[in-house]
C-alpha cells in the first residue's frame, strides 16, 4: 500500500499539485485519471520518485519516504516497477535482452539465474516465442507487454504504468489490461496506472481517483463513476463515446 498525505508540487512558482491525500491499495489497480495537464502525469512521477515534492509525504507501506536514509530509499526505489509510455526498450537489444537488463545492473544472480527470471516473466506476458527478436521486429502491444515483463524482473511490491494503452488499438488495450490485472493480482502488486482510456476504467478500475486543476477531485470505482454527480468528472468521461453508450444502459 502507498499513502500520500497534502502532497504539493510547484514548478517555476505554478502549483502543479494541490495538497492531495489518497490511499493505493494493494493487490488492486488504482487509476489515476484526468485531463492533459490536471497534474496526473506528476502525481504518478512523484509517486516514483522523479519529482521531488514540495510539502507532504509518502508512505511505502508504513515507511515514510522523507525519514529514511540512503539505503532505505535506494531499497524502496528497487521494489518499484516502471512501465514507460512509449515502453523505453533498447532497440538493439533482443526481448530476452530486455527484460534482463534490470537484473544485470542490479542483482548478482548467475547468467543462468538471470536468463532463467527473464524467461519466466516473457513467459507471464505470453512472449516466450519472441526471446530472440528485437524491438523493431515485434508489434507495439507486444513492445509493451516486454515492457511490463521487465518492469517485473526484479519481484516489485510497487508496479507504476504510465498511460500503457497509448497508440494501441483497442483490442491490443484490453489485452494489456488484463495482463496488468492478472499480475497485479497474482503476485499482489501495489498497482498505480495513469490513463485517459475509459475502456481501462470500465475494465480493471478497482480504485479511481480524479485529478481535476491539481486537485483529487473525485475517488471511487467502476461501477460508482458512471453514477457520480460530479460535474468536472461528468464532462471528463463524457466525452468518451463508450460511456455515452453505457450512460443510456444504466
Amino acid at each position: 500500500m502507498i499513502e500520500v498525505k497534502n502532497i504539493s508540487k510547484s514548478f517555476d512558482g505554478k502549483q502543479v499539485l494541490k495538497d492531495i491525500t489518497a490511499t493505493f491499495h494493494t493487490g488492486k489497480i488504482n487509476l489515476i485519471i484526468g485531463q492533459s495537464g490536471s497534474g496526473k502525469s506528476v502525481l504518478l512521477k512523484s509517486l516514483v520518485g522523479l519529482h521531488k515534492i514540495d510539502k507532504g509525504e509518502i508512505i511505502y507501506d508504513k515507511r515514510p519516504y522523507s525519514t529514511l536514509n540512503f539505503k532505505q530509499k535506494k531499497q524502496i526505489r528497487r521494489e518499484i516497477g516502471m512501465v514507460f509510455q512509449g515502453g523505453a526498450l533498447f532497440d538493439s537489444a533482443t526481448v530476452l535482452e530486455n527484460v534482463m537488463f534490470p537484473l544485470e545492473m542490479f542483482t548478482k544472480m548467475s547468467p543462468a539465474e538471470k536468463r532463467d527470471r527473464a524467461e519466466f516473466c516473457i513467459e507471464k506476458v505470453h512472449l516466450e516465442n519472441a526471446n530472440k527478436k528485437y524491438p523493431s521486429e515485434i508489434s507495439g502491444g507486444m513492445q509493451k507487454r516486454v515492457a511490463i515483463a521487465r518492469a517485473i524482473a526484479l519481484n516489485p511490491k510497487y508496479l507504476f504504468c504510465d498511460e500503457p494503452n497509448s497508440g494501441l488499438d483497442p483490442k491490443t488495450s484490453i489485452i494489456i489490461d488484463n495482463l496488468i490485472k492478472e499480475i497485479t493480482t497474482e503476485f499482489n502488486i501495489t498497482t498505480i496506472v495513469n490513463t485517459h482510456d475509459m475502456n481501462s476504467v470500465m475494465e480493471i478500475g478497482d480504485n479511481i481517483i480524479y485529478i481535476y486543476q491539481g486537485n483529487k477531485w473525485w475517488e471511487g470505482n467502476k461501477s460508482e463513476i458512471f453514477k457520480t454527480e460530479n460535474p468536472e468528472l461528468n464532462n471528463f468521461v463524457f466525452a468518451s463515446e463508450l460511456y455515452k453508450k453505457i450512460k443510456k444502459t444504466i
